[in-house]
């Protein structure tokens, strides 16, 4: 497996320290409800390997970049997000980010409102 933080709190949940409900997991990425949800269905995905966020990102992240965004819309098939979803990337103190590794947000399950913040 790829770099790890062992301060930060989702590396933790990649590794079973920190328990968490999950819903998908493959050799890139995992997937887990959100502890405080904000939809009936809120999901967060990350990148197994630490990546801080978004502006972190290099030219050799676009592949893992694209993956989690497919992981995104393969969740939303499968819990039946067909009326619609968001994913949202939160990038930063100013962009609401409050856990410093990369994650995505599926929220679906109701009417979305914009704007969001």
């Amino acid at each position: 497996m790829a770099e790890q933080s062992s301060e930060c709190l989702f590396c933790k949940i990649v590794y079973g320290v920190i328990p968490a409900k999950r819903v998908f997991e493959d050799e890139l990425s995992l997937a887990f409800a959100d502890i405080n949800p904000q939809a009936p269905t809120h999901l967060l995905i990350i990148p197994k390997e630490h990546l801080t966020s978004l502006a972190h990102a290099a030219k050799d992240h676009a592949a893992l970049l694209g993956h989690l965004v497919f992981v995104a819309t393969e969740l939303a098939r499968s819990y039946g997000l067909e009326k619609g979803y968001r994913v949202v990337v939160n990038t930063g103190d100013d962009g609401g980010q409050t856990v410093q590794h990369l994650h995505a947000h599926l929220l679906g399950g109701r009417a979305m409102k914009w704007p969001p913040g």
